[in-house]
């Protein structure tokens, strides 16, 4: 079997995918039509042309404007599905999947609309799934603390809160208080942190909120003290290739430290983050990394094993996925 054989047809778990960010230009054209609302790109083509970031800031400026479109539970449901389609052909077994209610909320839409349309398609779709409610970090904690009290009556459907948006100037510790409320209700806590942001933020998720996954964490290599901590604790990683060389965190593939944190005993993931806006879906990043940083069969079992051992899974639940 090839390598490439082999990622493909190797059970993994994704679990860095934020679910607006798999809306793809057409699906996002098609939903935009039925539901009124125009777009500044006359064509899908012109759309993917803008895909041209510079940094973090500049993906959420396009990512926040193609997610205006979604108005109805059944645009919810509708972009949601084609994920899980999409992913069930990279044979991902399971995914824990991102959405993030105030991008949402702040334009008048109902959290129920969101949570209801979401959550349809997870029973629905072809693929085993838990859901994370994210906060978006350059908004206040107070709105944060408002968003956790609408999703509340929905908990049961959540398996965890996180935090995402813009990284810089935006340190975990500025929802210390939401996540400890989080925690209380019996929630679960990952956070993205060290993708743009200093090891400093990783270690504040991890001391602050309470983060028992840490959503990026490429900078952790910085801090050698960090790294030991993260091996020694088992605190997983979910990286995103082709997402960090798109936002400029690494200048090329070859430049990634994948392959390090690996070698260091880091319990590193392969996940597409944004695959609509980023080139492409969970092969694609494992296949990317594979050519670039010449990665072994061995090192490609470890990082679908990881991705597993990672989820919020139990044993069995994993041990099933896995031979299934």
């Amino acid at each position: 079997m090839s390598l490439e054989d082999l990622i493909r047809r190797i059970p993994k778990a994704e679990l860095h995918i934020h679910i607006e960010g798999s809306l793809e230009p057409e699906l996002m054209f098609e939903i935009g039509r039925r539901n009124g609302v125009k777009s500044r790109f006359q064509t899908v083509d012109a759309l993917r042309e803008a895909y041209n970031f510079s940094d973090l800031q500049s993906f959420l400026d396009i990512y926040y404007e193609g997610a205006s479109v979604l108005r109805e539970e059944h645009d919810f449901y509708d972009m949601t599905m084609a994920y899980l389609r999409r992913a069930a052909a990279d044979n991902v077994r399971h995914a824990e999947i991102f959405f993030d209610p105030q991008t949402h909320t702040d334009r008048g839409i109902a959290f129920e609309t969101v949570i209801s349309g979401i959550t349809a398609a997870l029973r629905d779709g072809p693929i085993s799934t838990r859901l994370i409610l994210c906060f978006l970090r350059h908004l206040s904690a107070e709105s944060a603390m408002r968003t956790l009290e609408e999703a509340l009556p929905f908990k049961d459907r959540l398996v965890a809160v996180g935090l995402d948006s813009g990284e810089v100037g935006n340190p975990p510790s500025k929802f210390a208080t939401v996540f400890a409320r989080a925690r209380s209700e019996g929630l679960r806590a990952v956070a993205h942190a060290g993708e743009e942001g200093p090891p400093s933020y990783i270690r504040e998720a991890l001391d602050i909120l309470g983060a028992s996954r840490i959503d990026h964490g490429v900078r952790c290599m910085e801090d050698p003290a960090l790294v030991d901590e993260l091996v020694a604790r088992r605190i997983p990683l979910t990286v995103c290739p082709l997402s960090n060389v798109k936002l400029r965190v690494f200048k090329t593939m070859k430049d990634h430290n994948l392959r390090t944190m690996l070698q260091r005993g880091i319990v590193a993931t392969v996940n597409s983050d944004d695959p609509a806006y980023f080139g492409g879906y969970v092969v694609d990043n494992y296949l990317a990394v594979a050519s670039a940083l010449a990665l072994t069969e061995t090192e490609i079992q470890q990082l679908a094993l990881n991705s597993f051992e990672a989820s919020f899974l139990t044993a069995s639940e994993r041990a099933r996925l896995i031979k299934s």
